[in-house]
């Protein structure tokens, strides 16, 4: 078949050609497009189109080659575009394009792929689209294709596949040009299923388009997109994506999401996502999905209703699978004022609760804080006690002293010098035997359990101390807890009862314990002090002491 033609771009489809030699074509060397598509050609010589130097387009999608061959090893350094698409090719050899530098656009679709080998796209470094059939395992590497812009693969699944290896797409990453990106999967999609892992798309930062059809995606993970900001237009169809995170779509320059016959049920990811992280969005497909017509879908139902920039593609086409009650009707004519009414009635809940534990919470602390605050003091002073009774510590003082600072000169000149001059009793003091930077809670605690006794100084300025206040409930605890006789109430003053009145605690310990009162003593200190000496060598659990003027 000699062609001899002048005319640039020559039409030779469906004629019936099933065979081309090497002569055909010789004298046609100022050919820039030839089209043999739809034709019945089963093999190509490696010299076929060698007189072809500018030929820029080759067609010859739907014929019945098995191989290419030599055919692109050499020769056609000027083709930009071919098509073998629609063939019986059934392998893609190493080198197999390796001649074509100028090649921009490349088509390989075919069924019958079953095989395709390493370094086959090796020396199509100018190579901007590529359009292939992948059997399940294939061997070759994409990466030296740094230039390609626009990638659709077609994955032709003969069987179930459900373990697919876990670098199946690791020379997916290197393609930093990629600008569209389609994956389509011609048989049952749960044969196939596609684990897209976070970083495949990290490199692709120029990536706008990416399309998967018919493929089983197990839930993408919330990072998938995070390195994409330019991407307009996201289709994942035909699979199931019944569980979708909401933080997968914050994509600020998404154009046209299609998600149509993905098994969706509920829309709730969308909202929680908040559309208003999508504020290019223009175009949304949601169409065959089985929705689920209850509360769920009731922020999704109200934004159709009511947003101006996103055309909901047959929204109003939309029906419900679920509840079985709801099934065959209108998912925009679901009632979702009852959803509302039970919103409204939760938040009135929780905003009566959050009412009533405030209030709650100032009443306890306006009348009850200094009750806490000793039940706290009394539950350390119980654990403290429990802790030195299981270690059975000696007291390394016969009595602790508790008194006001404005106290502290009569201590000093009565009590010193008598209780541990004369008599010999070891006392623990505050400003003397407290250790530095211990906190002071703890001082008492320690100063408390440490001495057999502790005498109590009471005064008018010991009632007005809260510190005070704090060592004496610590010794009525003590007292309580022990139910021996450890705390010596010592009046150096006269206090009227009336005084005692507001510290409910002082006059309830006063009405039942023995007291020493210094005022009372008069002329006779002799005797109260034996009195005290009298209390502090008591060890049974019921002392008489004299009560009040008659003993001192």
């Amino acid at each position: 078949m000699m062609i001899n033609v002048t005319i640039p771009s020559p039409i030779m489809y469906h004629n019936l050609i099933s065979e081309v030699h090497c002569e055909d074509f010789v004298n046609t060397t100022q050919l820039s497009e030839l089209d043999l598509n739809s034709n019945c050609i089963t093999k190509l010589d490696g010299c076929v189109f060698e007189n072809l130097n500018d030929l820029k387009v080759l067609d010859l999608s739907h014929n019945k080659l098995f191989t290419v061959g030599e055919t692109f090893r050499s020769g056609l350094q000027k083709l930009e575009f071919l098509d073998l698409s629609k063939k019986i090719l059934s392998i893609v050899k190493k080198g197999q394009f390796q001649g074509l530098h100028s090649l921009k656009s490349l088509n390989v679709l075919s069924g019958q792929i079953w095989r395709v080998r390493e370094m086959a796209f090796w020396g199509l470094e100018n190579l901007e689209s590529l359009i292939l059939s992948l059997p399940l395992y294939y061997e070759t590497s994409f990466s030296e294709l740094q230039n390609l812009e626009n990638l659709t693969i077609s994955f032709k699944v003969l069987s179930s596949f459900r373990s697919p290896h876990p670098n199946r797409y690791k020379d997916f990453f290197y393609l930093s040009s990629l600008k569209r990106f389609t994956v389509i999967c011609e048989s049952d999609h749960t044969s196939f299923p596609l684990d897209v892992p976070s970083e495949m798309f990290q490199a692709m930062k120029h990536l706008e388009d990416f399309t998967a059809v018919n493929i089983y995606i197990s839930a993408p993970h919330v990072d998938t997109f995070q390195f994409n900001p330019q991407i307009k237009h996201l289709t994942i169809k035909n699979t199931d994506l019944s569980d979708l995170d909401p933080e997968l779509f914050p994509i600020p320059n998404l154009q046209v999401l299609d998600l149509s016959n993905s098994n969706l049920k509920s829309l709730d990811f969308l909202m929680q996502a908040n559309l208003s992280f999508l504020p290019a969005l223009t175009y949304l497909d949601l169409d065959n999905n089985p929705f689920t017509c209850d509360c769920t879908n009731a922020s999704f139902i109200e934004w159709v209703k009511s947003n101006k920039q996103t055309q909901v593609v047959n929204a109003h086409q939309y029906t419900c699978s679920f509840p079985v009650t709801e099934q065959g009707n209108m998912l925009l004519d679901f009632d979702i004022h009852a959803c509302w009414m039970d919103t409204i009635f939760l938040f009135f809940i929780s905003s009566m609760c959050v009412v009533l534990l405030t209030l709650l919470t100032s009443f306890i602390y306006h009348f009850l804080r200094w009750q806490l605050v000793y039940a706290f003091q009394l539950l350390q002073a119980f654990i403290y006690d429990s802790m030195k009774r299981k270690r059975g510590a000696p007291h390394h003082y016969d009595a602790f002293i508790s008194y006001n600072v404005r106290d502290e000169d009569w201590v000093y000149r009565e009590i010193l010098p008598v209780l541990e001059g004369e008599q010999g009793w070891r006392l623990c003091l505050h400003h003397r035997d407290f250790q530095p930077g211990k906190p002071i809670i703890k001082n008492i605690t320690d100063a408390i359990y440490s001495s057999r006794k502790t005498i109590c100084v009471i005064s008018g300025s010991y009632l007005q101390s809260e510190w005070c206040s704090r060592e004496i409930q610590m010794a009525s605890f003590r007292l309580f807890d022990e139910k021996k006789d450890v705390l010596i109430l010592l009046f150096p003053e006269k206090i009227p009862a009336r005084q005692l009145s507001p510290y409910y605690r002082m006059r309830k310990l006063v009405k039942k314990r023995t007291y020493l009162s210094w005022p009372q003593a008069g002329q006779h200190p002799g005797v109260f002090w034996q009195n005290v000496r009298r209390a502090l060598e008591t060890r049974n659990e019921n002392p008489e002491l004299l009560r009040g003027p008659a003993g001192c």
